[in-house]
């Protein structure tokens, strides 16, 4: 599970040097007081990436107080269960219009903790009120009870009824702090759960604003709850008492959390690692492609499950393209700014910084050429990192199958579509994919080809994230489940199946032997199917 973070450096940035207004002691504290911990727990103080300064002083849970958090879920979670759809509609609606009303404080909130552009950030914002209207109008048409066919038409009456699973928990992780932590939340609440979240300790303060607005909207006290901590002190509480575990994290955290949930024998939806590819045929307009491909790599300074790692260009286009691609790269501004005037912020953590660093210089050291960026700017705060494009990147170098999860992207080319297609899916992964066209159908023909659980046409991963109404997640060691869609919210019940026998079962009744009634069956079996029964 994730793990708490090391102080950062103190380091004064370019710009954003100081916290912004919204961010008052008043507000973090009373974020911070809705952390369950006992009165005299331990502290953890983050650092805002931007600058190292102190931002936050949480207290620190711990198994005791996460075993209190799942006593109280499960006592509020019998009354939520039993409060109507059109109730838990109307929270998650109120919810929708204060986040947006209160987002400057959200867009503050997330740069200062995660180190993100503020255009990154505003992402989250539309991101969480699009999952909080669909959940909310949607929900009745999946949890609803719905007839079913029965055995024996007209004589059997069959129902499908759905019932939450009791408590989930959720981990939720530091690069999309707003999105991941209330948009797994929303649907299993409007799906009749309690929910006992972990947070990343780093954005902490993101996920308890989310929850502070959820209570403002009228969610009752404790069918929402968090926890702070490491996963290796508290994990263990939080799987043994959960009914059903959402993650979001590493891989190798997700197999652990998959044999842990498989023992317990509950379900478990995890979206784990990627290495994406981005793929552009011949026939792709250049410029656009070039523009789709510094959207797809460098977002939230590539710190993003979705965001393209490597990069397929058609042989006959591949200097035009990288030409363009590495121009628009170099004109990206890097730097700290609580407004919308930069492209790329820092990254978050220490240990992110190391691992680009890493990766890159590992890469150069083997023979890649650096095409724009590759190295740090501590000019401009402790942690910030240039977009970086590579090429000449051979299998011997780390980043050519490894997630590196920070602004780095290897280019390649390739000269026949099966060749693009085979080198795009030689990963265990399959989270995200790009193919670019100029022809739509083919683009999407590309697109069915690639092993990944979504794939954009002409698109970074924007379009299919926001097609809400369908499934995103992972294949292969991406992960297991899905959001979004009837998936993300089914996954958080248990159906039930009531059939309702009348008149006669199949049983025969005493005055028909059993040879005539196995002569009626099979006859009734070949009407059944001659008049186009399913």
């Amino acid at each position: 599970m994730a793990t708490d973070h090391a102080p950062l450096p103190t380091h004064t940035a370019a710009r954003g040097s100081v916290l912004p207004a919204s961010l008052t002691p008043t507000l973090i504290k009373r974020l911070a007081e809705r952390v369950v911990a006992a009165v005299d727990a331990a502290r953890v103080v983050t650092n805002a990436p931007y600058t190292g300064e102190p931002l936050a002083d949480l207290p620190v849970s711990t198994p005791v107080d996460v075993e209190d958090a799942y006593a109280r879920a499960r006592i509020a979670q019998k009354s939520w269960a039993a409060t109507s759809l059109s109730q838990r509609k109307k929270i998650l609606l109120r919810f929708h219009d204060l986040v947006l009303a209160r987002q400057e404080e959200a867009l503050d909130l997330m740069q200062a903790e995660n180190g993100k552009t503020r255009r990154d950030a505003l992402l989250e914002v539309v991101d969480i009120a699009i999952t909080s209207r669909y959940y909310a109008r949607n929900a009745a048409r999946y949890l609803e009870p719905k007839r079913r066919r029965g055995a024996i038409p007209l004589l059997t009456h069959t129902t499908e009824l759905r019932h939450p699973k009791g408590v989930v928990a959720v981990v939720s992780p530091w690069n999309y702090p707003l999105s991941m932590a209330a948009g797994d939340a929303i649907a299993a609440l409007m799906a009749g759960n309690a929910v006992v979240q972990k947070p990343d300790t780093q954005t902490a303060l993101t996920a308890l604003w989310s929850l502070d607005l959820m209570h403002e909207a009228g969610l009752p006290a404790a069918v929402w709850q968090m926890v702070v901590g490491r996963g290796s002190s508290i994990g263990g509480a939080l799987m043994d008492n959960a009914d059903y575990m959402m993650f979001t994290g590493s891989t190798a955290s997700g197999r652990k959390i998959a044999s842990d949930a498989g023992r317990r024998l509950i379900g478990a939806s995890l979206e784990l690692g990627g290495k994406n590819a981005m793929i552009v045929l011949d026939d792709a307009d250049i410029d656009k492609a070039a523009d789709g491909a510094v959207a797809a790599c460098f977002p939230s300074a590539g710190q993003l499950c979705v965001s393209i790692e490597r990069l397929y260009v058609a042989e006959s286009i591949r200097d035009r393209f990288v030409d363009a691609f590495v121009a628009r790269t170099k004109q990206l501004k890097i730097g700290a700014a609580y407004d919308y005037s930069i492209d790329v912020g820092s990254l978050t953590t220490p240990a992110q910084l190391q691992t680009v660093t890493a990766h890159v210089d590992d890469a150069v050291a083997k023979g890649a050429t650096v095409l724009a960026g590759g190295k740090a700017r501590p000019d401009l705060g402790p942690l910030f990192y240039e977009p970086t494009i590579l090429a000449d990147v051979t299998p011997d170098m780390t980043l050519h199958e490894h997630e590196t999860f920070g602004p780095v992207v290897s280019i390649y080319s390739y000269r026949s579509i099966d060749e693009a297609i085979a080198r795009a899916n030689a990963t265990p992964y399959g989270l995200n994919a790009s193919v670019w066209s100029g022809n739509g159908a083919r683009g999407r023909a590309v697109a069915a080809r690639v092993h990944a659980g979504t794939v954009n046409v002409n698109e970074a991963f924007a379009a299919a994230w926001g097609s809400i109404d369908a499934p995103m997640g992972g294949m292969g060691d991406s992960g297991l489940g899905r959001r979004h869609g009837a998936d993300g919210i089914l996954k958080y019940t248990e159906p039930q199946t009531i059939a309702h026998q009348r008149i006669q079962g199949f049983t025969p009744p005493a005055s028909i032997s059993p040879e005539t009634w196995a002569t009626l069956l099979t006859g009734a079996l070949k009407v059944l199917k001659a008049v186009g029964v399913r």
